[in-house]
């Protein structure tokens, strides 16, 4: 049983409004008898931080539906809140909430840099991108102030190796000196989230996130940095956001973006039943709308991990948006490619520390 909210209790500057059950817990905290409660039961608007000592940073994908092969993820949860975050599921294994605990507890790997710089001496590692954040956002809040990106960045800078990047947050621009550095050499591809424009949505959606405007401005001066940058136009929610993919592909290549990529909306596990109590509290009016168009992309369900099918979707409403994109993405970005990365200037050992 989820931990519910009154309908006059909604929190805002988050995603979530419930805490889902955990399923790897046989307890939960629930308030099934509210009339029995001494005390009103608060859902923590505050953000946790918690520190892991990690023994590995770097993952190898096998999905198919990948083509990075590698990625590095410095912190598990997100305070952007965005309630379609397909990474949401995996805070479970840490015990924690898919919902709100996703946006509210983060679990920082403050050994990453030195970890990467280890997994990188490797006298078999062969040069591979790596993709920095594959999971949660690698310049969500918290980066500000403990750096742990930055210092990724530096690794990567001092071993010469390719890095990919993709976020939402306009924090990356403060790292210019370094992904221009990386540039130089074809090391690094960055793409920008940008999900909608319209504001009203953004807030209700991503509530932690900046601006649609500021991820456009953000693309134009990484552009003009001369620093490889593409945009993704992802997840596309029929009834939401899908009748958007041509302005938003119009004006990233206004601004200077090389590439374009989208995704589907899935809701796996947890996240299905959080994004159904986000979408009947913000959108009643076009709930059944919107969730069955989701299920027809999806065999009959919101819940899709089919390979192919799942990121891509498939059948009517799925040919719809696909259709969309390819005519905007040839009309806007003909002849605009991301430069192949450059596997040769990767410094096999020999480097001194940065530890």
């Amino acid at each position: 049983m989820e931990e519910a909210l009154k309908d006059d209790e909604y929190i805002k500057g988050r995603g979530a409004q419930i805490k889902t059950a955990n399923r790897f817990l046989k307890q939960e905290y629930v308030a099934q008898h509210i009339e029995g409660i001494d005390e009103q039961m608060e859902l923590s608007q505050r953000t946790q931080i918690f520190y892991e000592q990690s023994k590995k940073i770097v993952n190898k994908i096998t999905s198919p539906d990948l083509s990075m092969m590698y990625s590095l993820n410095p912190y598990q949860g997100c305070e952007h809140g965005c309630i379609y975050c397909y990474a949401r599921n995996s805070h479970e294994y840490w015990g924690f909430s898919a919902g709100l605990d996703f946006e509210s507890k983060i679990i920082v790997k403050k050994n990453a840099p030195s970890l990467l710089e280890k997994f990188l001496l490797h006298p078999d590692w062969q040069a591979t991108p790596i993709s920095l954040s594959g999971n949660t956002d690698c310049y969500q809040p918290i980066e500000r102030t403990l750096e742990i990106t930055r210092k990724l960045l530096k690794v990567f800078g001092q071993y010469r190796h390719p890095v990919g990047m993709i976020t939402k947050n306009a924090l990356v621009l403060r790292d210019i000196d370094l992904l221009q550095d990386l540039a130089k050499d074809n090391l690094v591809h960055i793409y920008i989230s940008i999900t909608t424009l319209n504001e009203d949505l953004r807030r209700l959606m991503e509530p932690r996130t900046v601006s649609g405007k500021k991820r456009l401005q953000v693309i134009e001066q990484l552009a003009k940095a001369n620093i490889p940058v593409g945009i993704m136009n992802a997840p596309i929610i029929p009834g939401l956001n899908q009748e958007e993919i041509p302005t938003i592909l119009r004006a990233a290549a206004d601004h200077g973006a090389s590439a374009a990529g989208m995704t589907v909306v899935r809701l796996n596990g947890s996240i299905g039943k959080i994004f159904e109590d986000w979408l009947r509290k913000n959108f009643p009016d076009r709930f059944d709308k919107v969730w069955n168009q989701i299920c027809d992309m999806h065999g009959g369900q919101v819940n899709d991990s089919q390979f192919g099918r799942r990121m891509g979707g498939e059948g009517v409403y799925a040919d719809m948006i696909h259709q969309l994109f390819r005519n905007s993405k040839r009309k806007y970005f003909s002849e605009r490619t991301m430069p192949a990365y450059n596997l040769t200037a990767f410094r096999r050992r020999g480097n001194l520390s940065l530890f």
